[in-house]
């Protein structure tokens, strides 16, 4: 486990994996597209004294373009990424 702590309003997000097609056909890497949804593993403490409403464990929606992708020499093939709390879109329930 890799531990990264965001600065003010930042998050570090666990990018959820990619799953088969529903006819169980495994598409390489880059003809897939990236899932947009992850799992929050740190939140940052805020900015302005005001905290942030995600918080660790939640798993949340981001658009396709948001965040900054942080690669970090580990034993898993994971893509973490630290993201402001504004581009999340919503938390799954």
């Amino acid at each position: 486990m890799v531990k990264i702590k965001p600065l003010g309003n930042r998050v570090c997000i666990k990018r959820s994996k990619a799953t088969t097609t529903k006819g169980g056909i495994i598409l390489p890497d880059s003809a897939q597209e990236k899932p947009l949804e992850g799992e929050i593993l740190e939140v940052g403490p805020g900015k302005d004294s005001q905290p942030l409403t995600l918080k660790k464990g939640d798993r949340v929606l981001f658009s396709p373009y948001a965040g900054t992708p942080v690669e970090v020499q580990d034993d898993e093939d994971t893509e973490y990424l630290i993201m402001s709390e504004d581009d999340i879109l919503g938390i799954l329930t």
